[in-house]
């Protein structure tokens, strides 16, 4: 008898068994049952006929099922592993998984922001307590075999507008973005150019809102060709900075969309000889720890990457618990941090 042994016959609580799926579809209840646990030894076509028979009867896996409980794990998956600001929000969930006798598995996509069906198998086999996705989704296909297994998944700092019904948590991006450009406004800059992130990421494009917002509340024009869309990475801060402070018009401040774009910029501005913060101001983003470490100390946007991921944590315990998370998208406050690399904007040359 398979684990759901217990539950192959008949309906139970006026659920739809798998045993009256197998038979609806006229496959076996182990076949059913290996898809259910991500088996891979199921033929493509019966793993299709399977899953559109599980979606239609709304089959959900309960863990109070015999042999159904989850493992004390939590899945951690980022779109791509390349950088300081990973390091933050791994800290974060490793912190708060521990607290709750939780272990971390951690994937890469490579760059993908939704995951191959090979990794959905093997999750589906590991039968984790729950799923965090950063900068990264589900398809809606997968996210109905997540939810015909019971699998939490909560999206965070989403690529994309998340659907409704799907936990989210993140930052106040917007807000971030107004506030960096605020505080160069204030210094006098009336030349501000921006290095954001992909134009394809949602919270690239809500800071690059709030910069646009910022000049429409103070009633001063955009410089010309002033947004570059980049990567997050230190190289792409230094190609689009290196561009940016080669122009006739030379912005007299830069907003980049990240600290490892930011750090970028500065080496670009050396590189050109160009003295910040006296000639160049630059306002970074994230608040990363070696922000605070070069010189000159970056002035930057604190996005509290560790309270985002213990709060995705704690929202998949919750529901592991049986409490439905309110709210269900939650977004946490960013703030500036003035040090060393903005300044007064630079006397317009005689």
């Amino acid at each position: 008898m398979s684990a759901e042994g217990s539950s192959t016959t008949g309906t139970a609580n006026g659920r739809t068994t798998i045993a009256e799926i197998a038979a609806k579809i006229g496959v076996s209840v182990p076949s059913v049952s290996k898809v259910l646990n991500g088996r891979s030894d199921v033929a493509p076509a019966t793993r299709l006929k399977i899953e559109k028979a599980l979606q239609e009867h709304n089959y959900q896996r309960h863990s109070k099922q015999t042999g159904t409980s989850s493992s004390p794990l939590v899945e951690l998956v980022f779109h791509e592993l390349d950088s300081a600001w990973s390091i933050e929000i791994i800290r974060g969930v490793e912190s708060a998984a521990r607290r709750n006798g939780l272990a971390v598995v951690l994937s890469d996509l490579g760059g993908r922001h939704s995951p191959e069906q090979r990794w959905m198998d093997e999750v589906l086999a590991r039968r984790p307590l729950g799923v965090i996705l950063v900068l990264s989704t589900l398809t809606a296909e997968q996210r109905r075999q997540f939810d015909t297994r019971g699998i939490r998944y909560v999206v965070l700092d989403t690529d994309g507008e998340p659907p409704a019904d799907v936990l989210a948590v993140g930052s106040n991006n917007w807000y971030g973005g107004l506030s960096a450009t605020r505080h160069l406004l204030s210094l006098g800059h009336r030349r501000i150019a921006m290095i954001s992130g992909p134009e394809d990421v949602l919270c690239s494009r809500a800071r690059v809102d709030g910069y646009r917002a910022a000049h429409a509340e103070a009633g001063i024009p955009l410089l010309e060709d002033a947004i570059r869309w980049g990567d997050f990475s230190v190289a792409g801060g230094f190609e689009n900075g290196t561009a940016i402070l080669s122009r006739p018009d030379r912005p007299t401040a830069i907003f980049a969309g990240s600290d490892m774009q930011a750090l970028g910029v500065l080496r670009a501005a050396r590189e050109l000889d160009i003295d910040v913060p006296r000639e160049l101001s630059v306002v970074g983003y994230d608040d990363l720890p070696l922000a605070a470490w070069v010189g000159p100390s970056l002035t930057t946007v604190n996005q509290p990457l560790t309270d985002m991921a213990e709060t995705a944590v704690r929202m998949v315990v919750d529901i592991a618990r049986g409490t439905d998370p309110r709210p269900r998208s939650v977004e946490l406050a960013t703030q500036l941090v003035v040090r060393e690399s903005t300044g007064p904007a630079p006397a317009p040359a005689v």
